[in-house]
């Protein structure tokens, strides 16, 4: 399977972001990819107000993105923003394509290092899988990545590749979190994990204003044994990469951590 990963800087403008991801689609349908993923807030960026640009799951951008899926045949997987409960949202990715439509709102919100996320998002509860071409694929969405059990309830309902959608917030430590977390994540479930962030808006001349998790960049695809096979820095760009699903099989052979787990799952 072939996957792109596109690392981009959106701003606060869901229909800039939509041509946005348009021009990048097109680059990886030129790229034959069969999948191209987007970060989180793909369709605008935190630090925006999300209650003014959220919009259902049938909403133009929604559908703007399945057009794109349709033109260029690709699987599409991107973040947005759709509207909740009490003047909440849900940080939902939407993936959509030939055979595919399907979402999944972040279960795990990022109330840390300064930040509430919890203050404008509802959680999600369900653990998402799609599937493509006859491959199981686990969603995720940043914040998700410091709880290894949604990884593994990806393992379990038969993934041998999760995507991760990312904004992930800057600050001393960071990127160095973010590169052991997604090896982890990988190994901990024995899958791939294409890890899709935000580029730095700083590395486009666009220096972070507030302290809203708005990217670091450094997307990677990591092996099932937690090897990173490709990565990006911290500017724009894609990254294209083939994905031997059969090596799943051989690393759950020889680290077979799922099936040696003693305690019960979550």
């Amino acid at each position: 399977m072939r996957i792109a990963l596109s690392q981009i800087t959106t701003g606060p403008d869901p229909e800039h972001n939509l041509a946005l991801l348009a021009e990048h689609a097109h680059r990886a349908a030129e790229a034959r990819a069969r999948i191209v993923v987007f970060p989180e807030a793909a369709m605008a960026c935190f630090g925006t107000p999300l209650a003014s640009v959220a919009q259902p799951l049938d909403g133009p951008w929604a559908n703007g993105v399945r057009r794109i899926a349709q033109e260029t045949g690709l699987v599409v997987v991107a973040g947005m923003f759709t509207p909740g409960p009490d003047g909440k949202v849900a940080n939902t990715l939407l993936a959509t394509g030939p055979g595919t439509e399907a979402s999944y709102d972040k279960i795990h919100l990022f109330d840390a290092f300064g930040y509430a996320e919890s203050d404008s998002v509802e959680p999600g509860s369900r653990v998402v899988t799609i599937e493509v071409d006859g491959v199981r694929i686990g969603l995720a969405t940043c914040y998700d990545v410091r709880f290894p059990e949604l990884f593994r309830a990806h393992a379990d309902a038969g993934a041998r590749l999760s995507l991760l959608l990312a904004s992930w917030g800057a600050g001393p430590g960071k990127r160095e979190q973010w590169e052991l977390l997604t090896r982890a994540r990988a190994l901990d479930a024995t899958l791939w994990l294409a890890a899709v962030g935000q580029a730095d808006p700083a590395a486009s001349g666009t220096p972070a204003t507030s302290n809203a998790p708005t990217g670091i960049g450094y997307s990677a695809l990591v092996g099932p044994d937690g090897t990173v096979r490709q990565s990006l820095a911290d500017g724009p760009g894609m990254l294209v990469a083939d994905l031997d699903l059969d090596e799943v099989t051989a690393v759950r052979r020889a680290i077979p951590v799922l099936a040696n787990r003693r305690l019960p799952s979550a």
